[in-house]
Formats: structure tokens, C-alpha cells, sequence
């Protein structure tokens, strides 16, 4: 059996989904200067779990950025949002060029992975952010975009998410026509945060396999955000792929039960101080001290997630995304970036093979997009 470093040397290791972009974001009043991926992001105010070192020795070969827009922003405001980020991700790794090179194929991650460098692919994250436009659609897949999250955490006037009350019952009209263009683009459609009517609608419409750039498995974890059995199967009837995120929400129940309840408490906070943020802060500071956060996930959970994926999906339906940045309190054992080689090597003492640990680090989504360039190429309906 090679080693972890000998196979993630072969086939590159691409994580589906990290929020990065939007911790520039936040900082933006200090531009690109407000992180240094060249040094120690951990410590930052608050640390980060990604930076170029750690990337590196994780085994990273390919990174979906994540250009992540809040459900709070709409209309023209949220497509401005929209091209900031995706500017963003260009100019980080452009900024770069020893590390970080753009990807827009599978082709392209793996000759970039090849040269010794972190193929930098670009994935969208709420289709709101279009603004009901496929002209936005198709003009941020030419900025780079090669995938989008059909919702966030809020419904947009197209299609449900798994965290608001339905009311399109899945996809309207107009969302059928957004997953169709996005198979003619070569956009993989992205089913994460997608209620289950919407992931049912999406799958019977798309002429493509789907993915789940950063979801678990709802039999282990009951949160909406988790993919069922009977969807398992259907993604993997697809020829899909489901990418174990790390959130300890989504890894186990006392997480998530937690996180629900916190969740409950600063919405309370949040309507009774309205207006006073350090107020809210330092109350739900105190409720925290009488309600210790669990944090019981570790490593082993997302093993766990991921042999739930194989056992019902299959191995070839399996990937990871961390969705790092966009969380805190990660599971022990996968505090950050360079993280990665300990879950291929859990994955391994589990009876994982070599071509089972290659096909989880990488080749199962760049199978995916290799399927979904050709029925772009070809104009299948």
C-alpha cells in the first residue's frame, strides 16, 4: 500500500468547497492585504484554518473557492456582491502565481496539480445571487464559476431550501430552466443547502451528474442540510458525487441539537436588543457559559459520513468538502487545512484501498466535471 503523501502526489486532493473569499470580505477595507496566504493565517482575529503552507501540507491539489453571498442580499445588490467575490478569487490567485493557478477543467487540475501547485476553481454558493438572470448565469460561468448551490439558507423565487419553509415545493419553472442551462454552460449543479423536493426536482431535470459540494449523511446526522438515503442513490444514479463536510452540525446529533439552540438564543437576543450588537454579543457570551458548546465531532465523524456514503452510494460517489472559513469550532483531529492526510489515513485503517483513497481525494469530481464538460460540448438536451 503507497502512503498517503505518495497517493495524494499522484491524484490531487480537491476539497469542494472553502469559504476563503469571504473572509477577504470581511476584511475588505484592508483589500488583499487584510489576509497574507504566505504566512500564518491561524493567528489571525479570528484565526483561519487556510493558508498556503497548510494547503500544501494537507496534500491540497485542487480547491473549490467558495463565492459565497448572503441570502440577506438581493436584486442588483447581490449580483454586485456576486462579481466582488468572484473578483476576489481572481486577484488572490493571481496574486500568488508560485502556489495558486485558476482552473476551468478537469484537464486544467490536473496539469496545475502536476506542476506542483493548488489548481483554484471557482464555485458559487446561492443561486439568489443571479438575480433571476441566466444572463448573470452565464456571464459568471465565463468569469470561471463551474458550479452553483441552486439555493442557500433562505428559498429564492426559484427553488426551496432545506432551511426555510417550503413554497415552491422544489423548483419553479424558471428553476428548471436555470439547472438546464447550466448543463448546456458546463456548470455542475450543486445540491447542497436544497431542500429535498428541490434535490428531486434538480436530479430528474439535469442531463448531468449533480453534486453535494459540502453536505453529510442525514441517517447519522438529522439536519436538513444532510442528503437521505433514497437521495444518496439517486445522486449516485446520476453519476454524482456528495462531498463530507466538516461542520460539526452536520456530523452529529449533540452538535446539532446545540447548534440549534444557539441559533434559538441569538435570534431571541437579536429581536430584544435590536440595534445593540454588543449587547447581544455579550448576552449570548454569558448563555454560552451556562450552555457549554458539546463540540463532541472529531475526525472520526466525517469517516463515519463518508462510509455511510459508500455503503449506500457507492465508492465512486464519495468526496470531500470541508467548507473550512465558512464555520468555527471544527471537529477534533480536522482543525484545518493540513488536515487532510489524517482523514485518508483513518479512511486507510478502515480498509480503504489505494484506488478507493484516490477516487475520495479527487477522482470521483474530476470524473464529474470531465462528464459534465462533454454534455456541454456535445449540447445534449
Amino acid at each position: 500500500m503507497k502512503s498517503i503523501s505518495q497517493i495524494l502526489s499522484e491524484t490531487p486532493l480537491i476539497d469542494g468547497h472553502n469559504d476563503l473569499p469571504w473572509q477577504f470580505r470581511k476584511l475588505s477595507q484592508h483589500g488583499l492585504d487584510a489576509i497574507e496566504l504566505a504566512g500564518d493565517t491561524s493567528h489571525l482575529t479570528p484565526p483561519l484554518a487556510t493558508d498556503l503552507k497548510r494547503l500544501k501540507a494537507g496534500g491540497v491539489g485542487g480547491q473549490f473557492w467558495a463565492v459565497y453571498v448572503p441570502a440577506t442580499l438581493r436584486g442588483a445588490e447581490a449580483v454586485t456582491a456576486l462579481l466582488e467575490q468572484i473578483d476576489r478569487v481572481h486577484r488572490f490567485v493571481a496574486r500568488y502565481p508560485d502556489s495558486l493557478e485558476l482552473a476551468l477543467t478537469a484537464d486544467d487540475v490536473v496539469r496545475i496539480h502536476g506542476q506542483g501547485k493548488i489548481a483554484s476553481l471557482i464555485g458559487l454558493e446561492g443561486g439568489h445571487s443571479i438575480n433571476n438572470s441566466l444572463a448573470v448565469l452565464r456571464m459568471s460561468h465565463a468569469l470561471g464559476a463551474l458550479y452553483m448551490t441552486l439555493t442557500h439558507v433562505k428559498n429564492n423565487d426559484w427553488a426551496d431550501a432545506g432551511t426555510d419553509t417550503q413554497v415552491h415545493q422544489g423548483l419553479t419553472p424558471f428553476g428548471g430552466e436555470v439547472v438546464r442551462e447550466m448543463n448546456r454552460l458546463g456548470m455542475m449543479v450543486d445540491l447542497s443547502h436544497v431542500s429535498d423536493q428541490t434535490m428531486r426536482a434538480a436530479l430528474k431535470i439535469s442531463r448531468a451528474p449533480v453534486i453535494c459540494s459540502h453536505s453529510g449523511a442525514r441517517a447519522l446526522c438529522r439536519h436538513a442540510r444532510n442528503v437521505p438515503d433514497d437521495l444518496l442513490k439517486l445522486v449516485a444514479a446520476s453519476g454524482g458525487v456528495v462531498m463530507a463536510a466538516f461542520l460539526p452540525a452536520y456530523l452529529t446529533e449533540a452538535d446539532r441539537l446545540d447548534d440549534e439552540s444557539a441559533n434559538v438564543e441569538m435570534a431571541r437576543l437579536s429581536e430584544l436588543h435590536e440595534g445593540d450588537p454588543s449587547r447581544v454579543a455579550s448576552d449570548f457570551a454569558e448563555w454560552r457559559k451556562a450552555h457549554p458548546d458539546p463540540h463532541r465531532a472529531t475526525l472520526l465523524d466525517v469517516a463515519d459520513h463518508l462510509d455511510h456514503i459508500r455503503e449506500v452510494a457507492g465508492i465512486d460517489h464519495a468526496g470531500i468538502g470541508s467548507d473550512f472559513e465558512g464555520f468555527k469550532n471544527p471537529p477534533a483531529g480536522l482543525e484545518d487545512a493540513a488536515c487532510y492526510p489524517a482523514l485518508l489515513a483513518e479512511l486507510q485503517k478502515r480498509g480503504y484501498g489505494e484506488n478507493d483513497l484516490k477516487k475520495v481525494a479527487g477522482e470521483n469530481i474530476l470524473r464529474v466535471m470531465r462528464v459534465v464538460e462533454k454534455i456541454a460540448q456535445l449540447g445534449v438536451p
